[in-house]
């Protein structure tokens, strides 16, 4: 069908897409891990804050006995600092696993598009649609799967944690504080781990929904080759302007050659020599109508013509425009420059003229 999106998605479509927040990614997936990095550094930090805790609340019967604002204040300001100190390496972590998380999932781009303000996100149309439409429906399962799991793993790893929190009022102090830790830590890490599969999940559908949406068709695919490459019909319409101005320039400078060898009738090389810029240079050449126009401007500007058909055939395939020409050449451009000039002394030079030398060397 016309217009159906099969095909997958260009990469300047993926680049686009990016630039525009839309990325197939999964929130719950640096939550859950971080959650459970969480876990892994909280014993620490809790063991950390007991310490400083029970250092601090050693001074306060002394500042008690002897009340000092001054170090009342000095107290707090400890015990401030020690509470920041403590849960700095916690919120790194958490901090860390999340900028992780998200480079996991496309890379970290802020979408600067999405800060434009657009009067078609205030349609009610398009949420309504949602409020409906089969990523609802997802998002209403992945709720209900997520409570029944977390559920079932809170439930599976606290009942054997009941019975002995029903006794704890037998334990010493550090020892209830140390079952309850491991019993807040055993749980955190199972819903996480449970979480994180969960996550996984939801990445995937996220992800296979995102590329659906991104899906092109084929004449879509086209046009932004089109766009990216260029249309084939603009470029070919652009070099033939190109040729043609170069064809211009190279016409203009026809007049200014010193001599114009020719085939003679299908190639023509027109050859400028100043002593004080180097060698000979081709300043303009063609076969064909090309070389019947450089033929015609050189019979209007009278600039000698010269029949030598190896030598123009050699220097039309060999030597670019605006080059000068090769050494292995310089011999025989110099007869033929020595040649026009002997022309040019007796008041003969313009018209068409047969090479000497040329001749010469196919007689012998």
């Amino acid at each position: 069908m016309a217009g159906e999106k099969t095909e997958k998605p260009t990469a300047q479509r993926l680049k686009k897409a990016r630039q525009e927040g839309q990325i197939g990614r999964s929130p719950d997936i640096g939550a859950w891990v971080g959650m459970l990095a969480g876990s892994i550094v909280l014993p620490k930090t809790l063991g950390t804050a007991m310490d400083h805790a029970r250092e601090l609340m050693s001074k306060i019967p002394d500042t008690i006995a002897d009340p000092d604002p001054h170090v009342a204040l000095g107290i707090l300001k400890e015990g401030l600092m020690s509470a920041a100190w403590t849960v700095l390496p916690l919120a790194l972590t958490m901090m860390a696993v999340g900028i992780a998380a998200a480079a996991s999932q496309g890379g970290i781009r802020v979408a600067t598009k999405l800060f434009i303000p657009k009067f078609s996100r205030l349609n009610p149309l398009p949420g309504i649609k949602r409020m409906f439409g089969s990523q609802s429906l997802w998002e209403l399962t992945k709720a209900l799967v997520k409570t029944t799991v977390l559920a079932a793993v809170v439930y599976a790893t606290m009942k054997d944690m009941v019975p002995l929190l029903m006794t704890a009022g037998q334990l010493p102090l550090g020892s209830l504080l140390g079952v309850v830790n491991k019993a807040v830590i055993s749980v955190i890490r199972a819903a996480s781990v449970a979480g994180i599969v969960m996550a996984a999940a939801d990445y995937f559908m996220v992800r296979r929904r995102t590329n659906k949406q991104l899906r092109m068709s084929k004449e879509e695919v086209k046009q932004e080759h089109k766009n990216t490459e260029g249309d084939p019909h603009v470029k070919g319409q652009i070099r033939s302007r190109q040729m043609a101005m170069a064809r211009n320039r190279q016409m203009a400078d026809v007049p200014n050659a010193d001599v114009v060898l020719v085939n003679p009738t299908h190639v023509a090389v027109a050859l400028r020599y100043d002593p004080d810029k180097g060698a000979p240079k081709v300043i303009a050449k063609g076969q064909g109508a090309i070389a019947t126009k450089i033929r015609e401007l050189a019979t209007e500007n009278r600039v000698p013509m010269v029949q030598d058909v190896p030598l123009a055939r050699a220097l039309y395939k060999g030597v670019d425009v605006g080059q000068e020409i090769p050494a292995e050449f310089f011999g025989a451009v110099a007869k033929v420059l020595a040649f026009v000039m002997s022309l040019k002394s007796k008041g003969s030079a313009a018209g068409m003229h047969r090479n000497p030398h040329a001749t010469a060397a196919a007689a012998a």
